[in-house]
């Protein structure tokens, strides 16, 4: 895991170095990283998660759905980043101070791909239990249910922990990407 130095406030250089330290966790529990999108609080699991970096130029890419922010240069290699508000059906997010895009590692077949994904903030990392999660919901999310894994109930509210294999998902995002094109 790398841990660039960045402008990031408070609460996400907390949640860097927390990414960082991947310290072992009691058995049972895992380690969630809470961030902020599109004015609610949500939760993924750190194993995927890279690193965090500070919202920085992208170079946009023509005719890719609203979602498909574009791409970043990341050490050399070329990084497709995905605004998540906007992928979860909600106004793209818009960059402030705290805006910072999430690198995570998605398996899709046999290969290993980075994506990038801006959150408007993140908080923490947390350990959670099965005892501290829910099923997902069968009605009333406001967002896809296939992007639901779990909901977490941390201190005394619920919050979304985000299926990052499936709103990330290579197959989907490729196949919108596709399809935005032909649209033009």
């Amino acid at each position: 895991m790398h841990v660039a130095d960045t402008g990031l406030d408070r609460p996400a250089q907390v949640a860097k170095e927390a990414l960082s330290s991947r310290r072992t966790v009691q058995a049972g529990t895992a380690q969630y990283l809470t961030f902020h999108s599109a004015g609610a609080t949500y939760a993924m699991g750190i194993v995927a998660i890279k690193e965090i970096i500070e919202y920085g130029a992208i170079t946009t890419i023509p005719l890719m759905p609203v979602f498909i922010r574009g791409v970043i240069n990341l050490r050399g290699a070329v990084v497709p980043v995905i605004d998540l508000s906007a992928r979860l059906g909600f106004e793209p997010a818009q960059p402030h101070r705290r805006t910072c895009i999430v690198i995570a590692e998605m398996r899709h077949e046999d290969e290993i791909f980075e994506m990038g994904v801006v959150v408007d903030g993140v908080s923490e990392v947390i350990e959670l239990s099965e005892a501290d999660l829910e099923p997902p919901p069968t009605f009333g999310a406001n967002i896809r249910s296939d992007f639901i894994q779990a909901m977490a109930r941390i201190r005394g509210q619920f919050v979304i922990v985000m299926n990052l294999g499936q709103v990330l998902s290579v197959d989907e995002v490729s196949h919108l990407a596709r399809m935005g094109q032909g649209s033009a």
